[in-house]
C-alpha cells in the first residue's frame, strides 16, 4: 500500500518528517490513528514494517483496510526528521513533536480528535501529550509504558550506564543492539526474519538515537499524572516485558479519572509487541478498543 510524506515545523524551523497511509475500506474513515514510536527506531521501521512471508506485517496498513487513516512520524532526532540542535530530545520534546504533528494532521483530517498509540518511551510522549492536550485525543492506547518505573529490571539493568547516557546527546545503535531488544526479557517471542527485517529498516535510517528518553526513564521517572490523564485509555502490557512492571502499571491505571478504561496483558509477548509472534493480538486488541461504540447511558 502507498503512503505519502509529509513535513511540519515546530519552533519556527524544526522539521518533523510525517507518513500517511489512508483508509483503503468503502466509505468515510472510522477514525485518525496517530503512532508514536519508541527510544532506538523511527517511525516507518516500527509501523510500516514489511516482511516477507509475514502477512499484515505493516500495522498502518492492517488498520488503512480497516477503514482508519493512519499516520506516524519521526521525533526530533530520529529518522528523517531534523537533528541538527545539540540537545538529547527527551520525552518531554517528543510530546512537543506530538502537539505540531497533532495539529498538522487534524488540519488536514475529517475528524477533530486522534486515537493516539504509543509503544515504550513513545507511550510516555503519548501520554504526557494527552496530560497536555486531552481535547485532542480520542482514545489512548499504552503500549510497553512505565510509570514510576518500580519493579522493571530493564531499567535496573540500564540504570547502570546512566552516566555514559548523561555525558552524550546520541547512543550508536548496530544490528546487534536491535537483537538485544528481543533477548533480555524473553526470547523466542519474534522471529528471526522479522528482527532481521526491522533491524535492517532501522539501520537505513539511524546509526545513532538519542539518548535522553533513557536518560528520562533511567533517572526523572514518573513524568506524566495519571489524574490529569482524562480521556478513554488503554494500557496494554506484554507477558514479559521487563520494562512495564506489572503493579507499576495497575497503581497508574487505578488512577485514571476516565470511567472508559482498560489493563491488558498480552500472552506470550515481550516488548515490541507489533514485531511479536503475536502480533495480531495485538492489532485484534487495539482495533477492539478503537471501534468500541460510544454508550448510549453515561449516569
Amino acid at each position: 500500500m502507498k503512503g505519502t510524506e509529509h513535513w511540519t515545523k515546530k519552533k519556527g524551523d524544526i522539521k518533523l518528517f510525517l507518513w500517511h497511509k489512508p483508509s483503503t475500506a468503502a466509505g468515510a474513515a472510522r477514525g485518525t490513528i496517530l503512532f508514536v514510536h519508541g527510544s532506538s527506531m523511527a517511525s516507518q521501521p516500527t509501523f510500516d514494517l514489511q516482511v516477507p512471508g509475514r502477512p499484515h506485517s505493516s500495522a498502518m496498513d492492517w488498520f488503512a483496510e480497516r477503514g482508519f487513516d493512519t499516520w506516524t512520524m519521526d521525533n526530533e532526532g530520529y529518522g528523517r526528521s531534523d537533528k541538527s540542535r545539540p540537545i538529547n530530545f527527551d520525552i518531554s520534546n517528543g510530546a512537543d513533536d506530538l502537539e505540531a504533528g497533532s495539529r498538522f494532521i487534524l488540519e488536514k483530517s475529517e475528524h477533530k480528535q486522534l486515537h493516539v498509540y504509543g509503544i515504550s518511551s513513545g507511550a510516555l510522549k503519548a501520554a504526557l501529550f494527552a496530560q497536555r492536550h486531552g481535547e485532542r485525543v480520542a482514545r489512548l492506547a499504552l503500549d510497553a509504558f512505565v510509570w514510576t518505573g518500580e519493579g522493571a529490571p530493564t531499567l535496573v539493568e540500564r540504570r547502570k550506564r546512566l552516566p555514559e547516557f548523561q555525558a552524550r546527546n546520541r547512543r550508536p545503535i548496530d544490528r546487534a543492539f536491535v537483537n538485544s531488544i528481543f533477548n533480555r526479557d524473553h526470547p523466542g517471542t519474534a522471529d528471526p526474519a522479522t528482527i532481521d527485517a526491522f533491524a535492517t529498516e532501522i539501520l537505513k535510517l539511524d546509526d545513532s538515537v538519542p539518548t535522553g528518553t533513557y536518560v528520562d526513564m533511567c533517572s526523572k521517572l514518573p513524568l506524566v499524572e495519571p489524574e490529569k490523564i482524562n480521556v478513554p485509555t488503554i494500557v496494554m502490557r506484554g507477558q514479559w516485558d521487563g520494562i512495564a512492571s506489572f503493579d507499576d502499571l495497575i497503581e497508574f491505571y487505578k488512577r485514571l479519572p476516565h470511567p472508559d478504561k482498560q489493563f491488558s496483558v498480552m500472552e506470550g509477548i515481550s516488548h515490541a509487541s507489533f514485531q511479536q509472534k503475536n502480533y495480531m493480538s495485538v492489532y485484534h486488541l487495539l482495533h477492539a478498543y478503537f471501534t468500541m461504540p460510544e454508550p448510549v447511558y453515561r449516569g
